[in-house]
This record gives C-alpha cells, structure tokens and sequence, in this order.
C-alpha cells in the first residue's frame, strides 16, 4: 500500500472505528481551541485579518472570531491566525507542531457551509490531524531543521482531509485535493516571535477549505503530489519517510495541552524549575533537546512576543513566581524588565541529544555554593478527565465566566451543530 493510500483510507474511516479515548481528545482540543481563539481576538493580527475580511466581503458562510461573517476560505484565515495568536493552543511532539488551529478553523468553516454536526466535526477533526501527525512523520525531523512549519505544512493536509471529509469528497476527489494542497502548503520558522507565526496557522486553514473547494469543483491535480516524482515529501526534506497504514494505536491521544502561555519547548523547563526561588541563584543551567535551540533560546527579547521563545527569559519568570500562564505578562514591558536582563546573563542552555523533545534537566548554582538539580517529562501521561479539569482553568484564567461557559456548552454534543459552535466564536456572547 503507497503512504497516499494509507491517507485516503484514513479520510475514508468510519466514525465507529475511532476509539473514545480520541474522540474525548478531539472534544478537548475543540474546547481549548475556542478558548485560546476566543482570547485571542483583541491581538494586532486578529484586528488585522478581520478587518481585511471586512474590506474584501463576499457570502457570509462562516463566523469570524470576534464578531463578522466571511466566506468560509477568508474565515479559516481568519480564525487560523487568531486561535493561534496568543500561542497557547495544543501541541503534537511527533507531528512537530499545533493541530488544533490549522485543522478545526477549516472543518468548522466547512462544517457551516454543510450544516455539519459538532460530532461530525469533531470526526472530521480526528481524522485530519492523525493525518497530519502521519505526514509530519513522514517529513521527519529534516523538514523542521531545513526550517518549514508543520503547523502549516503538514497541517495544510490535515485541513485538506477535514474539509473534503465534510464535503464527502470522493476517493479520488480527495486524492486531487491531497494533490492540490501539495502546491499550496507552506510555512517557515522564520516567522516564530512574529505575527507571521499565527499567520501560518492561518494559512494551512484557509488552504485546506480551499484545496477541498476546488477539488470538489473538478479541478486536477497529479496521482500522487505528496508522494510522487516532484511531490511534496522530496522537495520538502532532506529524509522522506512513509506513512503506515492506521494500527491500533491512534497519535493524535498524544496530544498535550499548554498551561503556560509560551512556546511549548520552554514548559518541561518551566514545570521543572516549580518549587524553587531565584532568590540566591548564581548560574542556572539547562539541558534541552538540540532541536529547541534554534526555536526558544532567543537570548535578548525585544518583545513580548520573543519573550515567549526566551529560555532564559522565562526560567527568571519562573523562579520568580511569575504567572507565565497569563498571556497578558508577556508585554513589551517585560522585555525590558531589568531584574529578569540581569538574571539571563546567568542561564547557559545546551542542546542533549539524550533528552526528548519533552524533556528538560539541569542545575541550578546557588551563592552558597550547593547545586540543586531540576528535571521534568512533559511525556509523562495525564488522565482525560484531569486534563479537562486543568483545560477548565486555564479556560477560565483566560476568559472568566466567559470560558466557563464555552466549556459548559461543549460538555455534551448531542443535537448541536457547527452554527451553534460559531456563536462561541462570537466575544460578545
């Protein structure tokens, strides 16, 4: 069986067949995603894009962020961009990225458009990001280090498959949207501390709703765009891999859920350093996966933004009791915070090959003389029902009753629709 098989048999697979462990996964990411999306519509590059949506009009299919109505391709940019503004959605180790703002901005469009149900989107939802897991795998780590953003790259496929599914695209009207999106997914690490970050986001949404229009409408496209000669996989990476047909484990129960609103390669570091206090420090020294260093050690922030990308940074904010799961702490003002400038002459971060992508170690130098050792595994398995306690919190950290709300009315799917979901998007419900 080609890896293109094995993707279109997953688009084709019967809800039945989803385990409901995954399915409570896709239920959770559905709750975070609106929280994270419904918190992020006061940021520059939600105004932005929504304003962009006002001066470009056309049909009102799909709900906007915020407030507004825009064509369903113009709302996946839209609602890409803004769930992933404040970067403090869900993350994918294996896949080397964030679902959740790539793939259900596209299905929940598309879902208006064909007056989906919740569950059907939250099928649609599970199937797409396994799929992107599965190519994000398949790009292997060359892909990321040649410096591509599987939020955007692999997850353009992911939202290509949730979109056709709700569409019911054919098999081979599916294969031409694959095909499709193989000329259309884009995305560079470039843009990490930026506006273009959140942007990439955006972009695999809109891509997907668009590569499934068009395919649906009967454009063509190769046999094979993501496999074949020229196809995306050897243009895209330095080492290729497969895609293996769907086994009893599911990837996307691996998901992981952020509670600090950072890069999600600083939270191992960050859980690891609870408990101690930066009174006293003298040096501090991390160990961190390579892959890390050219994502999140940016030595002297500018912005809040590149805050959030800052080891050294952060382990000062950390130590010092500061709420690194508020997004509102991470303003320009604390890039220019004098006792956290001083304390990041003090971090030494180095990349072990030793460590997971998960994991962070190291020691912390004290006046006195001791040293003290610091570890943690963000691997380390937490029950469903825990993490909806903590996604709860963080729901209501972030928005108040608001998110207290949204969470009540995803606590069972039953009779709704994604027109129901959409008036969550909306800030003024």
């Amino acid at each position: 069986m080609s890896g293109l098989d094995a993707l279109l048999d997953l688009a084709e697979l019967p809800e039945a067949r989803i385990p409901d462990t995954t399915k409570g996964i896709a239920r959770l990411s559905l709750m975070d995603w609106l929280v994270c999306g419904r918190a992020g519509v006061t940021e520059p590059v939600a105004e932005i894009l929504r304003r962009m949506a006002d001066l470009e009009g056309g049909a009102p299919q799909a709900a906007l962020f915020g407030a507004g109505r825009a064509p369903a391709r113009m709302a996946a940019l839209v609602n890409g961009a803004t769930s992933h503004a404040l970067d403090y959605d869900d993350t994918h180790f294996a896949h080397v990225g964030h679902l959740s703002v790539g793939i259900y901005p596209a299905a929940i469009a598309i879902g208006e458009v064909e007056n989906a149900s919740a569950d059907a989107i939250c099928t649609a939802f599970a199937i797409g990001a396994e799929a992107a897991i599965r190519v994000g795998l398949a790009l292997g780590r060359a892909h990321y280090e040649r410096g591509f953003h599987q939020t955007a790259t692999a997850g353009a496929f992911g939202a290509t498959i949730a979109a056709g599914r709700l569409m019911g695209l054919t098999r081979e009207r599916m294969r031409a949207a694959i095909g499709l999106c193989a000329t259309r997914a884009t995305g560079l690490r470039c843009q990490f501390g930026t506006m273009g970050k959140p942007y990439n986001a955006g972009v695999a949404a809109a891509a997907g709703v668009e590569c499934a229009q068009l395919a649906m409408a009967g454009i063509t496209a190769p046999d094979d765009g993501l496999f074949g000669q020229n196809g995306y996989l050897v243009t895209h990476s330095d080492a290729p891999g497969d895609i293996a047909p769907l086994e009893k484990a599911w990837l996307l129960d691996d998901m992981k859920y952020k509670l600090h609103a950072c890069c999600h390669g600083t939270h191992a570091m960050i859980e690891a350093l609870k408990g101690h206090n930066i009174d006293g420090v003298t040096a501090l020294r991390l160990r961190t996966n390579p892959r890390w260093l050219t994502v999140c050690d940016i030595k002297s922030p500018r912005t809040g933004l590149e805050v959030k990308f800052s080891y050294a940074w952060l382990a000062g904010m950390a130590l010092r009791g500061d709420a690194t799961g508020s997004d509102e702490a991470y303003t320009s003002a604390l890039a220019n915070d004098a006792e956290l400038a001083e304390f990041a002459q003090c971090v030494e971060v180095a990349g072990d090959e030793t460590l997971t992508d998960m994991q962070a170690a190291g020691e912390i130098q004290m006046r006195d003389g001791s040293v003290r050792d610091f570890a943690h595994d963000l691997g380390a398995p937490i029950p469903v029902d825990d993490l909806a306690i903590a996604l709860r919190s963080k729901a209501h950290a972030l928005l108040g009753p608001q998110g207290d709300a949204i969470c009540d009315a995803l606590t069972s799917l039953n009779e709704t629709k994604a027109r129901d979901l959409a008036t969550l998007m909306d800030q003024r419900t």
